[in-house]
């Protein structure tokens, strides 16, 4: 039987975004799982843009209004919306870089009886979700 763990924590000034949910993952033993809410502030942003190669990297003030994705036990796939000062939005694929400003409130979900993992595939060119169920 399947059953749904929150786990909740906060993070402050100088934090790696994706490096501290990596460590989360890790420490919470999370086989499967995913982002419920994060919400919070950036001193730096970097991401990787839609065409799948470019990354963009910015050191100004952003609001986070969203992070989305599904957390496997060695990898994180992390997509980041985020608000500058004044008021423009941007967002892409979250890459290490992301640095907490003042805090990020972090709730993510653990899902027991489940296994994702990620294997290259050829289509795409990534490694791309499987998901096996207990």
């Amino acid at each position: 039987m399947s059953s749904v763990e929150p786990i909740a924590f906060r993070l402050t000034r100088g934090a790696d975004l994706k490096q501290s949910i990596l460590d989360a993952v890790k420490m919470h033993h999370i086989q499967a799982g995913c982002v419920a809410s994060l919400v919070g502030c950036l001193s730096e942003l970097k991401i990787r843009v839609a065409d799948g190669k470019s990354t963009l990297s910015k050191i100004e003030p952003f609001e986070i209004l969203s992070v989305s994705g599904t957390l496997t036990p060695e990898h994180v796939h992390l997509h980041i919306s985020v608000a500058d000062k004044q008021g423009a939005v941007i967002g892409g694929h979250m890459m290490e870089g992301c640095i907490v400003s003042h805090t990020a409130e972090v709730c993510l979900l653990k899902f027991a009886g489940y296994g994702f993992s990620r294997e290259h595939d050829p289509d795409t060119g990534y490694t791309e979700l499987v998901v096996s169920k207990d």
